[in-house]
């Protein structure tokens, strides 16, 4: 998929100087970048592979929110929102649609960079394990980043996925928000708690058949979420 040293970034933003600086941050980083000032000239880009997509929300056609969730219908590419919309119910409703992160304009272009190196560290492949739990109800393939359901894959973003890793890998082990948001991210993550509570609804959606009686992942009330599902034997 990448065609430069460090991968391809589409970057969705109808402010030229915005996407200007960006794109030359990002080009300093050996980043191949794609640009597009409005949600049909991306919409258009969407048959190309891209590594990792810069979202703003505030877009002159189609709001970023209904093209996040376009998005995600046909990639897994981690998303980071780049938007002036600040408020807490933003980041929330911003993440429960799919979003890995969440930036407020004004912003450090470094900080920027940083954070698409964050993500994409931790969309790369590593040592494969394939992990079934309660019966081959749920499966988990590490290398391909793959969930399936009763053998039917549950497309996850990239953050769902880490989220479920983390928690699967220590069953019965209790993990705070905050613990998660800094595992998953990489760094203090300039967030709220409730971002979490975003991703776990979005995974009990997609993992889950009664989300109100979860088999996987249970809220440990006052504390943060485990993982409790049963590890097959090989």
């Amino acid at each position: 998929m990448d065609t430069g040293k460090s991968g391809t970034i589409l970057i969705i933003e109808d402010e030229k100087k915005i996407s200007d600086i960006v794109e030359l941050y990002l080009k300093r980083e050996g980043f191949v970048t794609r640009t597009a000032g409005t949600g049909e000239e991306a919409m258009r880009r969407f048959n190309e592979p891209f590594d990792l997509i810069i979202l703003d929300l505030m877009l002159p056609d189609i709001s970023g929110e209904e093209l996040c969730s376009a998005i995600r219908e046909t990639s897994d590419a981690p998303i980071i929102m780049l938007t002036a919309k600040s408020g807490e119910e933003d980041r929330i409703r911003g993440l429960g649609l799919g979003a890995d992160d969440y930036v407020v304009k004004p912003f450090s272009p470094r900080e920027l960079v940083a954070r698409v190196k964050a993500q994409l560290r931790r969309t790369k492949k590593g040592t494969r394990r394939v992990l079934s739990f309660n019966q081959g109800f749920l499966t988990m393939d590490t290398d391909n980043h793959e969930v399936k359901k009763k053998g039917v894959p549950a497309v996850l973003t990239p953050t769902e996925f880490r989220i479920l890793m983390i928690l699967a890998d220590k069953p019965g082990r209790v993990f705070s928000r905050l613990q998660l948001i800094n595992m998953v991210q990489g760094y203090d993550f300039e967030g709220y708690d409730r971002t979490v509570d975003a991703h776990i609804k979005n995974l009990r959606q997609k993992i889950e058949d009664d989300q109100r009686n979860p088999l996987f992942i249970k809220t440990v009330y006052g504390v943060g979420y485990k993982f409790t599902g049963i590890l097959d034997e090989d």
